[in-house]
């Protein structure tokens, strides 16, 4: 059994830097054409300079693949028009964290007030400059984004133009938010699709499987699974697939984040297949997102064949879902 995927795209990925940056942006940039970079570096990505240094530096560690970067900057409240019109040729998209939510996020933004955020998301609209929200609040951490949702909802009337791309979803409420205003998109990682809470720490810890947002309920996972496989269109695969070292993951104080770059397009076959929806996996990891952001990504074809494939343990210090595990589908071929 074969399965062709024309230009993959993962719109929600964290390649780090240095010399992490050159173990894992490969494995990126064999199997996906483009990918939407996160810009949560230490510092951030503020300017066109680090833009274009940090897209420099990512092209020298994937030169031997066809991939494409999307650069994006993290947000600030006081980039002004111009800065702004300047911007929009060097990247896709400007990424909003609340500061201290998740990872080399402590120069967020400390408070999401529509209104004085107002100038900064009005230039990005009529500029056509995509908002990427890590959606959490500082809450309950099983409710943080349930609890952001009315954000969503404020942002989405207060700025009707402003295409916002809901990264990472974890629940119900954000999939009903989702199919509520025509302005919400949304990204989807693997790992949500897969698993629950219970995975996590329902017996042993498992912190290679901890993230944020943490993985949510039974009926979260189904509401992701129910958008996903049905490819609805305001939908985008976003690994979000964010390495850490093996001590930084299995210590006190365990980073967040799940590696998932080097087995995403298997394990996505292998969920697709299991519901018989192999059919929509292309939209969900290409089609819709060319849509939705009006890109083309640079022509790939990569071909999966249903042929065993055993994760490796490790891939530098980081290990990877499923390490260890064998999958059972393969990529035979890259062109």
């Amino acid at each position: 059994m074969q399965l062709t995927l024309n230009s993959p795209m993962d719109m929600h990925l964290h390649l780090r830097d240095h010399e992490m940056l050159k173990t894992v942006a490969p494995l990126s940039a064999h199997p996906f054409a483009a990918a939407i970079i996160m810009p949560n570096l230490v510092p951030p990505v503020t300017t066109l300079q680090m833009v274009e240094e940090y897209k420099a530096r990512i092209l020298e560690a994937t030169a031997d693949e066809t991939f494409e970067p999307l650069m994006t900057l993290f947000f600030k409240a006081d980039y002004d028009y111009a800065f702004l019109e300047r911007a929009r040729e060097h990247i896709s998209a400007i990424k909003l964290y609340p500061a201290g939510i998740t990872t080399n996020s402590q120069d967020g933004v400390s408070s999401i007030d529509s209104e004085q955020l107002a100038p900064v998301l009005t230039a990005m609209s009529d500029l056509g400059i995509p908002l990427l929200v890590h959606g959490e609040t500082d809450g309950f951490v099983m409710d943080r984004e349930k609890e952001f949702v009315p954000v969503y909802e404020t942002l989405a009337t207060r700025f009707p133009e402003l295409k916002i791309v809901m990264e990472h979803i974890t629940t119900k409420e954000s999939v009903e938010a989702l199919k509520r205003y025509d302005n919400l998109y949304a990204t989807i990682t693997l790992h949500h699709l897969l698993i629950t809470l219970d995975d996590v720490a329902g017996g042993l810890l498992n912190p290679h499987l901890f993230c944020k947002p943490i993985a949510k309920r039974p009926e979260d996972k189904a509401a992701l699974l129910d958008v996903a496989l049905s490819a609805h269109p305001k939908v985008m695969f976003g690994s979000d697939s964010a390495p850490h070292p093996q001590h930084a993951k299995e210590s006190c104080g365990c980073a967040a984040g799940v590696f998932t770059a080097p087995i995403a397009l298997q394990a996505l076959a292998q969920l697709f297949e299991a519901h018989d929806k192999l059919d929509n996996l292309q939209p969900f990891i290409s089609d819709n997102a060319q849509r939705i952001y009006g890109i083309t990504p640079p022509e790939k074809e990569v071909i999966l064949i249903k042929e065993p494939f055993t994760v490796p343990e490790k891939y530098g210090s980081v290990i990877p879902m499923f390490a260890g595990e064998t999958l059972p589908w393969r990529i035979a071929d890259v062109s």
